[in-house]
């Protein structure tokens, strides 16, 4: 793993890793249970090591070890001694340092504006910024990417493990933007190209599926679940069991695109009819605009109803335990949320749709941002 310092300091490689343990364990097997132990600290606070070794099903003998290259390494503390617990000799607590690290986060949803933070590894926004794109796109727009990127590295108090960025697009586990055609983004080694620009990590995913993740890790949302974002346009992030959908050709969750009206409006991928042309904030926007209030509920309601209709299949295969839609509260929230659920439910079984929620997001603007930061969790430190 590298790491930067802020405000223009040198950036160099902290060595993350198991040199305790490494004559004992493969390499694979050092990484996992590292791993373990970050996401045991991480989620559920101070623990002493004993009560890591029966948490994790690790001996205390391999929590010892752990224990001790991540002190060194900087990523986890001594607390002090734990109060109470009965009889014999008090156990010392350790802790992740969450706020000696930090990450930058970039998002890069909204056709006009970029916005980025530098957070704590908690997901606390240390530092803000948001940038007008002015209608670059191409190789333009990678190169004010980075430019907005270094500003925010700059700006960090504490080494940066990593940067995430959310990008509308569809976009490999590499970070290689296949196709955003927006952004006039074609095959383009996104990530890669930033890392070496940037001299440490960069991971860069769907916006979507990115936001999908900030509401897992921070937002409280369920393992199995499916965030529909609407803004320019509709995009989905599909999560099962924990774990984040891809897809064969990485575009898992590309709901807007899929046709929902025969006879409908032109859409920018080429076709007519997709959910995009109905549900996206602009089109939401035409469809209410000089309707009285319950006029308009009338016409989100009829979008509602018409995305339920889409979901429901997708719920019903995945037997997702709730639904989120993220983007403008005035218009999702209310008739139109309440439409999708009624027909979700009325087009599925009991046995899906029972104890089913569609619910609004809970991280609101910060959602893309949150989930950039989880992208560097997970890849450097298997925090999920």
């Amino acid at each position: 793993m590298s790491a930067t310092t802020g405000t223009g300091a040198t950036r160099r490689a902290l060595g993350f890793g198991l040199r305790a343990t490494a004559k004992v364990l493969p390499e694979h097997t050092r990484a996992h249970n590292r791993a373990m132990v970050l996401q045991h600290l991480f989620h559920a606070g101070p623990t002493s090591r004993a009560d890591l070794a029966r948490a994790t099903s690790l001996t205390r003998v391999t929590i010892s070890d752990l224990v001790s290259v991540l002190i060194a390494e900087g990523l986890v503390e001594e607390l002090g001694v734990q109060r109470g617990g009965g009889v014999g000799k008090p156990a010392m607590l350790v802790g992740m340092r969450t706020h000696a690290f930090q990450i930058v986060a970039v998002d890069l949803s909204d056709d006009t504006v970029m916005r980025g933070a530098v957070l704590t590894l908690t997901g606390e926004a240390v530092e803000r910024r948001c940038l007008e794109v002015d209608d670059r796109t191409g190789d333009e727009l990678v190169d004010l990417v980075e430019e907005f990127t270094r500003g925010l590295l700059d700006a960090a108090t504490q080494p940066v493990v990593g940067v995430g960025i959310g990008s509308p697009g569809v976009i490999d586990v590499d970070g290689r933007v296949l196709e955003a055609p927006n952004r006039r983004w074609t095959d383009l080694p996104l990530a890669a190209l930033l890392s070496e620009r940037l001299d440490l990590p960069v991971h860069v995913a769907n916006d979507a599926d990115v936001a999908a993740l900030g509401e897992y890790t921070f937002g409280g949302a369920e393992g199995s679940m499916l965030l529909v974002a609407v803004g320019q346009g509709v995009g989905a992030g599909v999560m099962v069991d924990g774990a984040r959908v891809h897809g064969v050709r990485h575009a898992a969750g590309e709901l807007g695109h899929v046709t929902v009206a025969d006879d409908g409006l032109p859409c920018a991928c080429g076709r007519r009819g997709c959910l995009e042309t109905l549900l996206s904030a602009p089109a939401l926007r035409r469809a209410v605009a000089g309707l009285d209030t319950e006029a308009a509920d009338v016409a989100l309601a009829a979008v509602g109803r018409t995305l339920g209709v889409t979901l429901a299949p997708v719920v019903s295969a995945l037997n997702l335990g709730e639904v989120l839609l993220s983007g403008p509260a005035d218009l999702l929230d209310g008739a139109l949320r309440e439409a999708a659920e009624a027909a979700v439910v009325e087009r599925t079984m009991p046995a899906v749709h029972t104890g089913l929620r569609v619910r609004m997001a809970t991280l609101d603007e910060d959602v893309v941002l949150s989930g950039a930061a989880v992208l560097v969790l997970a890849a450097q430190l298997g925090i999920s």
